[in-house]
């Protein structure tokens, strides 16, 4: 699986504390080997992200990504809740 990052997620990164980023590459590992991994959480979104999906990371953090090509996800945002609004 390629996974590709958005510019948004690279920079919002950046910022995240160092224990949401440990955590955020062990989800990415499990997400690689699959991504409906009921570790992961992973769920849908709707409304105006109806075309997103979302994954936990830990606590309120979330990844939210799109299925783009078969092999290919797009990460698009990484945060706590607010990424939704």
């Amino acid at each position: 699986m390629i996974i590709r990052v958005s510019s948004k997620f690279k920079r919002v990164y950046k910022k995240l504390p160092h224990m949401v980023k440990v955590k955020a590459k062990e989800q990415e590992a499990i997400f690689r080997a699959d991504p409906f991994d009921t570790r992961l959480e992973t769920h849908k979104l709707h409304g105006k992200y109806k075309e997103y999906w979302a994954f936990t990371v830990v606590g309120q953090y979330r990844i939210m990504f799109a299925f783009t090509e078969k092999e290919i996800v797009d990460f698009i945002n990484i945060g706590t809740h607010d990424i939704y609004r």
